[in-house]
């Protein structure tokens, strides 16, 4: 049993520095040490656990941010892409906003967070559209999950990224409102070094192609889900000769078909393969 002791012992047992201690208490709240009557703190074991908790989640690839507001919600991270969508998926069964949270900002805070994102994000998201359709999660447990994904995929795609490969802009066409999957390509596309400018959904195609041309973008990638938003892509889109970017189709009402029609590329619902064949349309 450690007894109490003042911040140089907790230092000393931890490995890390008094000012990073002090930081994480006053900035973050991740410590709650006891006060003497003349005023100095103490910390016990359960502070020693606190600090080695936070460096564990630092190794993990946290922010210190994100692993002190998981340590507010006695968080325990799954161990595995595995335990992770089941873990999303109780917490969608049980409406647990908070887990649902929880569980998302331990998955988008991991360093490779495309591999986490298709093993453990994108097998939960479609488990939670089936079990919508069978009636077993309501559309408002369905949205919990896929809003608070969303909301993340667009956060990290607003994170500016220079611009290795070249920039990209990403639009659904109009009327089109399903746009997770493009969200996602966006993430992989991130990853691997393009500079991404997200339109989302329902985006007039001349505005798209306005902000392409604008912001010198190789790529225009364009994403339709419902068949009946298909007639709309070609108004706007201007024959290839004219265009001074390369246009690609995606999306589960695309096909090469289509795409040809339109003069575009075309890539599938695989984001790893998409990734490489937009590096050949964009180059």
């Amino acid at each position: 049993m450690i007894g109490r002791m003042n911040i140089s012992a907790l230092a000393e047992r931890t490995g890390v520095a008094p000012d990073t201690l002090r930081k994480w208490e006053l900035r973050y709240g991740a410590l709650s040490p006891e006060r003497t009557s003349g005023g100095q703190r103490r910390y016990d074991s359960s502070d020693v656990a606190r600090v080695k908790w936070l460096l564990d989640r630092l190794s993990d690839g946290y922010r210190i941010g994100q692993a002190a507001s998981l340590l507010h919600r006695d968080f325990v991270p799954p161990r595995g892409p595995r335990a992770l969508q089941r873990a999303i998926l109780d917490a969608a069964e049980e409406s647990d906003a908070a887990a649902i949270e929880a569980l998302l900002d331990h998955a988008f805070a991991q360093p490779r967070v495309e591999v986490t994102f298709e093993k453990a994000i994108r097998p939960a998201l479609v488990e939670v559209g089936d079990r919508w359709e069978a009636g077993t999660l309501s559309i408002g447990q369905e949205h919990l999950v896929s809003n608070a994904v969303r909301i993340r995929l667009e956060r990290l795609l607003a994170d500016s990224r220079p611009a290795v490969r070249g920039k990209v802009v990403l639009a659904c066409a109009p009327e089109e409102r399903h746009e997770l999957g493009l969200l996602s390509l966006g993430l992989f596309l991130a990853g691997d070094g393009w500079r991404v400018i997200y339109l989302g959904a329902s985006t007039p195609v001349r505005d798209a192609v306005e902000v392409a041309e604008i912001n010198q973008a190789g790529l225009l990638g364009l994403s339709v889900s419902m068949p009946q938003h298909i007639k709309r892509l070609s108004a706007g889109l201007g024959p290839p000769a004219r265009r001074g970017f390369s246009a690609v189709l995606g999306g589960r009402a695309a096909s090469r078909g289509l795409a040809s029609l339109l003069g575009a590329g075309y890539v599938g619902d695989d984001n790893r393969r998409a990734v490489v064949s937009l590096r050949k349309h964009g180059a």
